[in-house]
């Protein structure tokens, strides 16, 4: 008896300890997203005009809206060049650091730095860098012997393209930090032992880098992916969507739809859409982890 009442003792300082942030989740996380499952499912179009619910009009008009499908094609499009890039650039990053003996805290600084700089001056001075009249970039690839490089965000073709990279380059020290952990974190004497039987370094890499890795890799692949999908600041600071619709992705065409249109159920619907995507991918993903994640 003495023994379960300090348990529940226990449980209630402990939660008492918790209290503060459920709350504040509750207040700025859950709640707000439970009006907006709401604002779905109504005409919402701000300036305190009160909201008619409409049922499920906003998602059928939503699949007949060709704008919304260029979003989600562009996202998609944007999710498949980042997700692969970034990993490729963290992964490789996190084994030459693992591997450098001298001067390892400032090549993880220097990698790391990009992450904690703010988006929009990123935006600001990679759009300038980018700049295919005037850009050092461009003129670095005409005097390498390119006659024609190309427009970056003045070409519908290349935009995209583009803030992939810059993503990609802002993104991949985080992920790096957290597979360098992963790798530091393998047992020595696998490798020994691996090297001890004639392994060489390719071999050592698939046989006992990448299986030993898979469950940080798994995290780090699902948080690229919603990253992917959050994809917002460099949009709207360096092409604001365009040229014509190239750019515009999900989250930005939610923003425009609430805050410049003024159509915020129909915001609200599509932000809906949007949770319901990242949730699908990541159960899907969770279901194939028993195939490709050794633990």
């Amino acid at each position: 008896m003495l023994k379960l009442l300090g348990r529940n003792r226990e449980y209630a300082i402990g939660t008492l300890f918790i209290l503060p942030a459920l709350i504040l989740f509750a207040l700025f996380i859950f709640a707000p997203l439970l009006y907006g499952l709401y604002l779905g499912f109504t005409d919402y179009g701000g300036f305190n005009i009160k909201p008619n619910f409409i049922g499920f009009d906003n998602y059928l008009d939503m699949w007949k809206d060709d704008y919304f499908k260029i979003s989600l094609k562009n996202n998609l499009l944007y999710t498949v060049l980042f997700v692969p890039l970034t990993l490729v650039l963290a992964l490789l990053s996190a084994i030459a650091l693992n591997g450098v003996l001298h001067l390892k805290k400032y090549l993880r600084m220097a990698f790391y730095f990009p992450q904690i700089t703010s988006m929009v001056s990123i935006a600001i001075v990679w759009g300038l860098l980018l700049n295919p009249i005037r850009g050092p970039i461009n003129q670095i690839l005409k005097t390498i012997g390119m006659a024609n490089p190309p427009e970056w965000l003045m070409s519908s073709r290349w935009a995209l393209i583009a803030v992939v990279l810059v993503a990609a380059w802002k993104s991949f020290g985080y992920y790096m930090i957290i597979l360098l952990a992963g790798i530091q974190g393998i047992p020595e004497y696998l490798y020994e032992s691996a090297k001890i039987d004639g392994a060489g370094p390719i071999r050592r890499f698939y046989s006992i880098t990448l299986p030993s890795l898979s469950p940080t890799l798994f995290m780090v692949v699902i948080l690229t992916i919603i990253n992917s999908f959050q994809v917002f600041d460099l949009v709207s600071v360096m092409t604001d969507g365009g040229p014509g619709r190239s750019t515009n992705v999900l989250v930005f065409r939610i923003y425009q739809e609430a805050f410049i249109n003024y159509k915020m159920g129909y915001a609200s619907a599509m932000s809906i859409v949007l949770f319901a995507i990242i949730m699908i991918i990541s159960i899907i993903q969770f279901r194939m982890e028993k195939k490709w994640v050794t633990y």
